[in-house]
Order: C-alpha cells, then sequence, then structure tokens
C-alpha cells in the first residue's frame, strides 16, 4: 500500500505539525496545515467557503498530508485519505510536554 494521502489528527499540543513535517520531509509528500488555510493576514479566518475550497483544492491533489482537526471537515478528508495517524495521547502528557515547551 502507497502511503499518499494521509491525514494526522490528535488533541491540540499532541505534536501534529511536527510529525507532519517530519513525515513530509521523509517521504517528499507536501504538507498541508489546516490552519493556514483558516487563518490569513492579523488572525483574520476565511469564511466557510473560502476554507473549504481550499481544501478541496489542496484535496484534489494526488499526494498529500492534511495536519489538522477542524471536525466540520473530516467527512470530507476521509473520503480523499489512504492513511490516518491518530496521535491519542493522554490530556495530561499533552499539558505536561506545552507546559516544559
Amino acid at each position: 500500500m502507497a502511503y499518499e494521502r494521509i491525514l494526522v489528527i490528535g488533541s491540540p499540543g499532541s505534536g501534529k505539525t511536527t510529525f507532519s513535517l517530519r513525515l513530509g520531509e521523509a517521504l517528499a509528500i507536501p504538507v498541508v496545515h489546516l490552519d493556514r488555510l483558516n487563518w490569513y493576514g492579523n488572525w483574520q479566518t476565511r469564511t466557510k467557503d473560502d476554507f473549504e475550497a481550499l481544501l478541496r483544492e489542496a484535496l484534489a491533489s494526488d499526494r498529500f498530508i492534511v495536519d489538522g482537526n477542524y471536525a466540520r471537515t473530516l467527512p470530507m478528508r476521509l473520503e480523499r485519505c489512504d492513511t490516518v495517524v491518530f496521535l491519542d495521547y493522554p490530556p495530561l502528557s499533552v499539558f505536561s510536554a506545552c507546559s516544559a515547551a
């Protein structure tokens, strides 16, 4: 099985972005960060339609790693992925790791 359309999900602070970047480097697959699609200049958010249009464009690619949660778009992302990585750490572990950083 080729791992070419990957979703990375998990709780805030679980390391989704770090993991996605390293996996993207190792597999030479572009990484799409949902936060970067949703937010632009001075912490403004895109409209739901604009965000979903950008996400659909990213998901149309043959190869991607999508990093982030955004529950309302999970069905759309699951339709296109071949692999899901769920960083499932206990909340206290995530909180401790974030506090130590």
